[in-house]
């Protein structure tokens, strides 16, 4: 990996800051979140062989539930609507919904 200035850094840094803000704007809503309950959304690189190479990781954290981790083969700043339909689904059949 090369050198990244701290201007490159500052820049990547509030990207990915605002498309986690994104992300949770559409998450939030669609999976019926409560005051109570918390959501987070990270962009991961994985090096392993069987990884997308950037994948976006979902903390739904329900009150009172198990925290579940949800992820989709794209980075932050790819993810769609149908990433949400299919991330909502999920959660739904991990809850029992």
């Amino acid at each position: 990996m090369g050198f990244v200035s701290l201007k490159d850094w500052r820049a990547r840094s509030a990207a990915l800051a605002e498309a986690a803000r994104r992300a949770k704007a559409l998450l939030a809503p669609a999976l019926g979140l409560t005051e109570e309950d918390a959501l987070s959304v990270n962009e991961i690189a994985c090096n392993h062989s069987t990884c997308p190479g950037v994948e976006t990781v979902v903390l739904i954290m329900r009150w009172g539930e198990p925290t579940r981790a949800l992820r989709r083969p794209c980075g932050l700043a790819a993810i769609t609507e149908a990433d949400v339909a299919a991330l909502v689904a999920e959660e739904a059949a991990l809850r029992g919904a």
